[in-house]
């Protein structure tokens, strides 16, 4: 799926665009009405988009974005009481699950380009990327426990990129935090300047679409892999991984390239 394409909540409005430049796809959220609101809809659209992504060996890393005033406000409190069944809700969590765990294995890394608000699950789909970068003047927060909506599953990511005082902080008072905040806590990389966010987000692209495809398929995975294993397994298993990349071709032609003096010429996978 190269150049532009769009999954639909409705005909007339698309829910995700996608534009590619480059060996870059750029996903962008469109509910911009309602602050890019997690619909089950969009939701649904992000999953088509990230499946096609892939299996596409053309794109090298994706930015994601949100159109609007906003990167994320969360799930679709209005959707969330439209349909109050425990199926519905099941569907949507589950979805939501499915969605985030997708951008952990997709092979490209994934960039988050955050601006304006990412709470709750916004705040979540942040956490979950590869990398982040928001602008100055952005504000995170998992704030559902001021609606009597305890934010479990943004928990799973918080928890996994902020120390655990400053995770439940976030958690527990549901209150906002600035960009440089969450720089200094690891939720983002970088807080950029307003004007600069797009262009600090496409730095982040082109410094990895420099790298060997594979090398970061097989990083990305062991990277995500090893966070959960004990100290030991975690060791045995990045050796087998160091062992396997040592074997490919890109390691060899990385190697020769550095010691030649010359660039590297990756394989196209």
């Amino acid at each position: 799926m190269n150049g532009e394409t769009a999954a639909h909540e409705n005909p007339s409005e698309p829910a995700v665009v996608r534009r590619d430049k480059h060996g870059v796809a750029r996903l962008t959220l469109n509910r911009p009405r309602q602050y890019n609101a997690l619909s089950l809809g969009m939701m649904q659209a992000i999953q088509a988009e990230l499946n096609a992504l892939a299996k596409d060996t053309s794109v090298r890393a994706v930015i994601l974005a949100g159109a609007g005033k906003g990167f994320c406000a969360g799930h679709d409190l209005k959707e969330l009481r439209a349909d109050t069944s425990r199926a519905f809700y099941q569907e949507v969590f589950d979805t939501c699950c499915r969605m985030m765990t997708t951008i952990t294995k997709l092979p490209q890394p994934v960039i988050a380009q955050v601006h304006g608000i990412a709470t709750a699950a916004g705040c979540q789909l942040v956490a979950t990327c590869d990398l982040a970068v928001a602008a100055e003047s952005t504000r995170f927060a998992t704030p559902g426990v001021n609606i009597g909506l305890f934010c479990s599953t943004p928990m799973v990511a918080l928890s996994r990129n902020v120390p655990r005082k400053q995770a439940m902080e976030m958690l527990l008072t549901g209150e906002m935090i600035g960009a440089p905040t969450a720089a200094q806590w690891g939720l983002i990389n970088h807080a950029a300047p307003d004007a600069e966010l797009e262009a600090a987000a496409e730095q982040y692209a082109q410094l990895v679409i420099q790298k060997s495809p594979h090398v970061l398929k097989i990083g990305k995975r062991a990277f995500y892999e090893q966070c959960e294993m004990g100290l030991d397994e975690a060791y045995r298993h990045t050796a087998k991984i160091m062992t396997e990349n040592m074997l490919h071709r890109d390691a060899a032609e990385g190697i020769d390239a550095f010691l030649g003096k010359r660039e590297p010429q990756w394989t196209e996978e």
